[in-house]
């Protein structure tokens, strides 16, 4: 007799339940049930339809039903929402959206991939108004699309500055739209830390999105939009991006348990506490591998893998659910964005002894004339020295660096084994030494105490401070822009200039990107300076960390002048 297998949702885990159980079982009845009017479709894509780069909508759905029925023999049954699990008598009652009519359908094993839902924060005044979207599906992103044409509209507010709000007010401005992009937190992009993101921030600015963060909506009116701080922002269409809540409603109606986080709660081989039922995707809770702390993720390739490891195990085949670590990346204007493992403030959250490196070499070598900076950002355990995570910001495929780091997290290495992993050189790719390795020398370095340096985010204290700041640039770059407070004295003087460097107070040495100081630091302690801190990241990082605030508060500079071209 065929197997039954039912499963609810078809988009990433559901479809992708199907997929692997009927590779695994050529004789077994599969039936997918999708409330919306779409199965297989690419979530990720949907933005790109705002800026044209997918002209039409339908080329987002991946497969219709009649392709899952003639390549798969798989039942794809959409606007069909499933109303009621009975796990004791192993059935579904599912219901036809269009009709109203309602069938029992029998399972000998349950599969449960209903996804999550964007959140609508019911404090905000007009947050059900015609003008207010969210994006989830392909009709969502039709109906955004048709309204801003057919109503002509110019100003946009995207709300929220994660993944798909970042990429909304990207996709917005290359079609022509005024964008306004609101983050309650200090920063957008959770996956970073604050320094890094102030990268992406500034990229934004100069793209000309009204980023507003530390910030939050109150009011959404017909062409207005009203913040906390009581400002108003033009506004004829607002794009809700603030987060997404797993969609458990149907599970725990049945009897499902949830877990810590809210989300369904599942064994390691993804199996619910009712029996035959199991659950993958956004909807379910995870564990970190790291921390070993429940979580959500809601990432395309983890449900995928859940989805493959839940239909193995309802096959009798060995399940490994090592946990997740959460890597990612996007394109950001001209930048690129990756990240991987832990960031400082889970860190500092989990109270987790870290230490961190970064660098900025060039993404190739600096002969190429297209060759741009590489902002990598290294995150260690301390004293261990395991790699806990790395974020990576530059005009370069980025994701390279971080998957690295993501598959050295998986087999527990340490800084150490960075130093000297023979990774692939050629001018037009990478330079000599890639900005893994030069984050696991550093690393090394620091771990091993051989030179203490302070992060270039203290920069404003040091010179607020008063403190004593040695800027090793030649002379013309420092007329270029500079610490309102350094000294120049450029690494081709030091050594004749000693009696301008005091030994009875800190000393902190900086160049462009923290090489040149960094050897002139060395030098110092060589020669016996004892209290000598190189400045992580220099002039350039601090100008990046410094530029938004700047642009967005009225604090006073602490540079002379900004320069990113000097690299």
């Amino acid at each position: 007799m065929s197997k039954k297998i039912v499963v609810i949702g078809g988009v990433a885990g559901g479809a992708s339940v199907a997929a692997r159980a009927r590779r695994l079982d050529e004789s077994a009845q599969i039936t997918m049930f999708e409330k919306g009017p779409n199965v297989s479709f690419s979530n990720c894509v949907l933005p790109y339809h705002l800026s044209g780069t997918i002209e039409n909508a339908d080329n987002i759905v991946l497969m219709d039903p009649k392709q899952f029925k003639g390549q798969y023999n798989i039942d794809a049954v959409v606007n069909h929402e499933v109303t009621a699990i009975d796990a004791a008598k192993q059935t579904v009652t599912v219901k036809d959206v269009k009709t109203g009519d309602t069938e029992v359908v029998p399972y000998d094993d349950l599969f449960l991939s209903p996804g999550a839902d964007p959140i609508l924060p019911k404090s905000i005044a007009g947050i059900d108004g015609d003008n207010v979207f969210t994006m989830r599906n392909v009709d969502d992103i039709r109906r955004i699309k048709a309204y801003l044409e057919q109503q002509q509209v110019h100003n946009v507010t995207v709300v929220g500055g994660g993944f798909i709000g970042v990429e909304t007010a990207e996709n917005l401005i290359s079609g022509g739209y005024q964008v306004n992009l609101v983050e309650g937190q200090d920063h957008i992009l959770a996956t970073l830390d604050d320094d890094m993101a102030q990268i992406v921030q500034k990229t934004m600015l100069d793209h000309n999105v009204n980023l507003v963060t530390g910030d939050t909506v109150t009011k959404i009116g017909a062409k207005t939009v009203t913040l906390a701080s009581g400002k108003t922002l033009t506004s004829e269409a607002v794009i809700m991006s603030v987060g997404v809540k797993p969609c458990t409603a149907l599970a725990e109606k049945a009897g499902v348990e949830l877990g810590t986080t809210g989300a369904i709660k599942v064994n390691q081989n993804y199996q619910t506490n009712l029996p035959h039922v199991y659950a993958v995707g956004d909807a379910i809770e995870v564990t970190n591998r790291q921390t070993r702390r429940a979580t959500k993720l809601s990432l395309a390739f983890p449900a995928q893998m859940e989805a493959r490891f839940a239909v193995d195990h309802s096959y009798g085949r060995q399940v490994r659910n090592r946990g997740v670590v959460g890597s990612s990346c996007l394109p950001v204007f001209e930048m690129n964005v990756a990240a991987t493992g832990l960031t400082e403030k889970a860190c500092q959250d989990q109270h987790i002894p870290y230490q961190k490196a970064l660098v900025i070499p060039k993404d190739k070598v600096g002969l190429m004339p297209d060759a741009k900076p590489l902002y990598f950002k290294l995150i260690f355990g301390n004293p261990s020295g395991e790699i806990l995570g790395a974020q990576a910001v530059g005009e370069s495929g980025v994701d390279k660096q971080v998957d690295i780091i993501a598959t050295m997290i998986a087999n527990h290495n340490y800084v150490e084994d960075l130093e000297d992993l023979e990774l692939c050189y050629q001018p037009t790719f990478s330079t000599a030494k890639n900005a893994v390795n030069m984050a696991g020398l550093v690393g090394t370095n620091l771990l091993n105490d051989e030179y203490k340096e302070v992060p270039f985010t203290q920069a404003r204290q040091l010179v607020e401070s008063g403190a004593f700041i040695i800027d090793v640039r030649e002379k013309w770059e420092f007329e270029e822009g500079h610490l309102k407070t350094a000294v120049n004295i450029p690494m081709s003087e030091f050594r004749d200039r000693l009696a301008e460097i005091p030994t009875d107070q800190p000393v902190y040495v900086h160049c462009l990107v923290g090489q040149r100081s960094y050897n002139v630091a060395r030098a110092l302690i060589n020669l016996g300076y004892t209290n000598v801190y190189n400045i992580s990241g220099a002039f350039l990082a601090i100008c990046e960390y410094e530029y938004y605030r700047d642009q967005t508060t009225d604090r006073e500079p602490i540079v002379t002048n900004y320069r990113f071209d000097l690299l």
